[in-house]
């Protein structure tokens, strides 16, 4: 499988790559104290790459999920909390509104999410189950034409940016993997209220959601009968971006590197020289290039979703490749 980029690939990530080392870099630190980089997000909305998996009829660039891991690539080389903040609005949570929400819904917030108008958070983690899906205790019973949610939800990203939530969540009590669908709520909904804050070693704020009674109208509830299948599918687009991130950061780390064992001098002679710190550059090369291919051949697979064992190969080897090349840096 060859990755040769086409023009249209080039420009966009040259346009984006122009952006992020030109001004993001030197705002990069403004932003680890966990303060939302509103700054950054407006000056990409205004090149179109919050719409990216936003299809062109709300306003998007309807982008695959390859030339979308490679802008959040770019993003990530100089800054961790944009480069999550972008992923908000071109992961998982943007695809199920556009692929299984109603038309309603798609055309009211699918151009607010290209502006940069509405942050969207998606909520999966539970404070007691973690990520293991067949034991969610939120839950959405269906009154009607309403559907109300009660639970709680931990360490979601974006949750006091956010102007929908992407929640998945048991559907009238029924148990296991089969009971699971997502529910659209959106900020200002009574019962609904962030109530913790946790920061991350990478700068992002991580939040604490509670779901007390919230009401919503039934279109809301996205995925109903086998939504679990559906959100799973959808869900290996996210196993294809966040280790774009990672891929990125690791970059980031290697080209700062490079820089430095170029201009530290020592007994006379730049440490880069030195056969020891060459070994060490050349591991992390060999890391990058080999997490690149996988995670590229990956993305090429969407069709709209990722091949699911691929994506999940992509994301253990990306992310426990950014560990080891940052390290070494």
């Amino acid at each position: 499988m060859e990755f040769r980029l086409s023009d249209t690939q080039r420009a966009l990530v040259g346009s984006v790559r122009e952006l992020a080392q030109g001004k993001f870099r030197q705002r990069g630190l403004r932003w680890m104290d966990g303060t939302f980089p509103w700054e950054n997000i407006r000056e990409l909305a205004s090149l179109g790459v919050l719409g990216m998996s936003v299809p062109e009829e709300y306003g998007g660039m309807g982008l695959p999920v390859f030339e979308t891991a490679l802008v959040l690539e770019e993003i990530a080389k100089v800054c961790y909390p944009t480069a999550m903040a972008v992923l908000g609005e071109a992961g998982v949570q943007t695809r199920v509104i556009a692929k299984y929400a109603p038309e309603s819904i798609r055309s009211r917030i699918l151009p607010q999410v290209c502006s940069g108008d509405c942050i969207l958070s998606i909520c999966m983690t539970e404070p007691h189950a973690g990520t293991d899906v067949a034991n969610y205790r939120t839950n959405a019973v269906i009154k009607g034409d309403r559907v109300v949610v009660n639970g709680a939800k931990t360490l979601i990203s974006r949750a006091e940016e956010a102007g929908m939530f992407v929640v998945f969540t048991r559907i009238d009590g029924r148990p296991g993997r089969e009971g699971i669908g997502c529910v659209l709520v959106e900020r200002g909904t009574p019962g609904l209220e962030v109530t913790g804050t946790y920061h991350t070693m990478g700068g992002e704020n991580l939040h604490e959601v509670q779901f007390r009674d919230c009401e919503v109208p039934l279109e809301n509830l996205v995925l109903r009968e086998d939504g679990f299948k559906r959100l799973l599918s959808a869900f290996n687009t996210q196993r294809c971006l966040n280790p774009s991130i990672s891929l990125g950061l690791a970059e980031g780390a290697f080209d700062e590197t490079l820089r430095y064992v170029r201009d530290r001098t020592i007994f006379g002679k730049p440490i880069g020289e030195f056969q020891g710190a060459r070994w060490k550059l050349a591991d992390m090369y060999k890391d990058i290039e080999a997490a690149r291919g996988l995670l590229y051949r990956a993305c090429m697979t969407a069709d709209p979703f990722p091949d699911p064992f691929l994506a999940a190969t992509a994301k253990v080897f990306c992310n426990e490749m950014a560990i080891r090349v940052t390290n070494e840096a």
